[in-house]
């Protein structure tokens, strides 16, 4: 049977691997990027049946209109893969006084996913992307009112992300699944060659486990987990996501900067 997905991100890396993988069996692809030419570039190398949404994910009225058209484009959405993400830019706080990488990283795919809710299917699933990489969250840092190193932000905007998946979780129905995704470490990305200057893995590595992760059998139970694919396993995420203090001030951080935002 076919289903629709959303991947953020995918006008390359792990993204656009992932969209060519699925849209090979048939499914119905709905890729987004900042780009609308590197969007149209993207389809064609993905082939399949692929829709094209662009929204830049720094800007908050950007994601509330992408929601809103893939909205009025479908009735029932299966999977939602926020994998877009950011580690090195040159200008690091956006417009609204917020660091980027909380904004792309954990905001923004929050935002989305709250607002495409409504049509998820039934049996439908969020796949969010972790990393190995996460710390614990300065709370004053995603409120942009400190500044991180590249790392630093990209870390917490990582275990933030896997906080609201575990929190989410607990409010959808049992037949809905939100997982969070580590797809493997120094995979042969742009970020990866940004961030370490190595060639990096494989990306067919992560593009499989995001795949299942989607639409495979050993996610349907997984509601609230985190796998890790360098151990290829379900795992524990850092102990600061188990910590139900930490989690609840990030969570209400996280509520308190998008109601601001907008």
């Amino acid at each position: 049977m076919t289903k629709t997905i959303l991947i953020t991100g995918a006008t390359d890396g792990i993204g656009q691997l992932t969209a060519k993988t699925l849209a090979a069996e048939g499914h119905t692809i709905l890729i987004h990027g900042r780009s609308a030419e590197k969007l149209e570039k993207a389809a064609k190398e993905i082939d399949g049946t692929t829709e094209i949404y662009s929204a830049d994910l720094t800007r908050m009225d950007q994601v509330h209109a992408m929601a809103a058209d893939i909205r009025k484009a479908h009735d029932s959405l299966d999977v939602i893969i926020n994998n877009a993400g950011l580690l090195k830019l040159r200008d690091t706080m956006t417009d609204d006084g917020y660091d980027a990488r909380f904004m792309v990283n954990t905001f923004a795919p929050y935002v989305l996913t709250q607002a495409l809710l409504p049509i998820l299917a039934s049996d439908g699933r969020v796949v969010n992307l972790s990393s190995a990489a996460q710390a614990p969250i300065d709370i004053e840092a995603l409120h942009g009112r400190k500044p991180l190193d590249d790392m630093g932000a990209y870390a917490q905007s990582k275990l933030a992300i896997t906080i609201w998946t575990r929190e989410i979780a607990k409010t959808l129905p049992k037949t809905q699944v939100a997982v969070a995704v580590n797809p493997g470490s120094l995979l042969a990305s742009k970020m990866v060659k940004e961030g370490f200057g190595v060639a990096g893995n494989d990306l067919q590595i992560g593009a499989n486990v995001l795949r299942e992760a989607a639409l495979g059998a050993s996610f349907a139970d997984a509601s609230g987990k985190y796998f890790d694919n360098d151990s290829g396993a379900f795992a524990n995420p850092h102990a600061a996501a188990l910590d139900a203090g930490h989690s609840a001030e990030v969570m209400q951080a996280i509520n308190e900067a998008v109601a601001k935002i907008g």
